[in-house]
């Protein structure tokens, strides 16, 4: 796909520029777009999230089962607890 000279320097589009294409009523509409890295966490990370995120007892045990569930032992991650529990 040609894209004239003066399109590309107004909307900075160069060589291996990501662009998005949507289809509009009118024909398809092209911009410029943004990619940012994923971020890829460990079942140990996710473990960490839903053990720490918790907010009550009943909320906690619940995470407890999702570790579980993940194949992780709850007790080998670092967390905070919820209060009371």
């Amino acid at each position: 796909m040609v894209i004239p000279a003066g399109l590309r320097r107004r909307f900075n589009v160069t060589e291996g520029s990501f662009i998005m294409a949507e289809e509009r009523p009118e024909g398809i509409l092209l911009r410029p777009a943004a990619v940012l890295p994923m971020e890829s966490y460990s079942p140990e990370r996710k473990a960490e999230f839903l053990l720490s995120n918790a907010i009550n007892a009943a909320d906690y045990a619940d995470a407890i089962k999702a570790v579980r569930a993940m194949g992780v032992d709850p007790a080998t991650i670092k967390h905070r607890k919820p209060a009371g529990v």
